[in-house]
């Protein structure tokens, strides 16, 4: 485009500089209200009610859950599609959502196991991590979110057989397609009854994101050790993909020290239904659901929204 010509300035006059726009902040997450994300735990509870039960791998409880998250998800804009895999003879499936926009040369992903053993209905595992990150989902639709990155956001089958969907998935990725994700964030288990509050230490920059924002809201965090390689962000890892996720703790008991830090009860698990038919929406402590669900929705858009170079 060639440049307009201007008048010649007048001898002595000076010109002013240009202005200069400021530099706009990047949008800051919305709260999520735990009331929406306990009602989606009501409705897996009633879904596994109506299935024997469970949701588990290959049981119709699965279908129906991944169902009902998978229609949350078209209403709300998000581009779906259930990819089938087969374990043990039956098929399981993974629900993958994309958000419209943001450079898919770039990718922010999180993601949770949907599936819960035979033995229960998974509420607090995983039915909080599977939640968390569907409100925080549709958080993003209703703030219709302009992301410089593009944001998927994954529901796994399988996990509580070997990270069995989340593997497929990651296995039928192309090398190129592995490249263009910038990191991947899991949430299993994050509504424990005994909370503490855990963060995956695989990436220093993931990482940071969550330790910064729980700082800033006074709250200590540990480092996530119990759950290394026992969830779907492994699969992940072992492909060279950054990964990050949060953890509100799992059968293992609570110690004095944690419970001076965190409250609760020394001593008693931090999920004392972990894995067994008691796992239901009884068995979720809000405050610890409500404060790991706005932490994702943080991550989501810090890392979201921040440019790309």
């Amino acid at each position: 485009m060639f440049a307009s010509a201007v008048a010649p300035a007048s001898a002595g006059a000076r010109t002013a500089p240009p202005s200069v726009p400021p530099k706009s902040a990047a949008p800051k997450a919305p709260n999520i209200p735990v009331a929406n994300v306990k009602a989606h735990l009501r409705k897996l509870q009633s879904i596994a009610n109506a299935n024997g039960g469970n949701r588990a791998h290959g049981r119709p409880g699965y279908k129906a859950s991944a169902a009902y998250i998978k229609g949350k998800l078209d209403a709300a804009g998000f581009t779906t599609r259930l990819s089938p895999f087969t374990y043990n003879g039956v098929t399981g499936w993974n629900l993958i959502a994309d958000w419209p926009g943001g450079d898919t040369r770039h990718v922010i992903m999180a993601g949770s196991h949907l599936d819960s053993v035979r033995n229960g209905p998974g509420i607090n595992d995983n039915g909080s991590g599977s939640a968390g990150v569907l409100e925080v989902a549709l958080a993003v639709s209703r703030a219709k979110l302009h992301p410089a990155k593009h944001l998927r956001f994954g529901w796994w089958g399988a996990e509580e057989l070997g990270m069995v969907g989340s593997k497929n998935y990651v296995d039928n990725l192309s090398q190129s397609a592995r490249s263009k994700i910038d990191g991947y964030l899991n949430f299993d288990m994050i509504g424990s009854p005994n909370p503490g509050y855990f963060v995956y230490d695989n990436d220093p920059e993931l990482e940071s994101v969550f330790t910064k924002w729980f700082k800033a809201k006074g709250i200590p965090t540990e480092i996530e050790t119990e759950g290394d390689g026992r969830s779907d962000h492994a699969p992940f890892e072992a492909a060279g993909i950054p990964v990050g996720g949060l953890y509100s703790g799992g059968e293992t008991p609570k110690s004095p020290e944690q419970a001076r830090k965190w409250g609760g009860e020394a001593a008693k698990a931090f999920d004392p239904c972990y894995h067994r038919s008691c796992d239901t929406s009884s068995n979720i402590g809000a405050k610890g659901l409500d404060n790991n669900a706005d932490a994702i929705a943080h991550a989501i858009w810090t890392l979201g929204t921040t440019k790309v170079e």
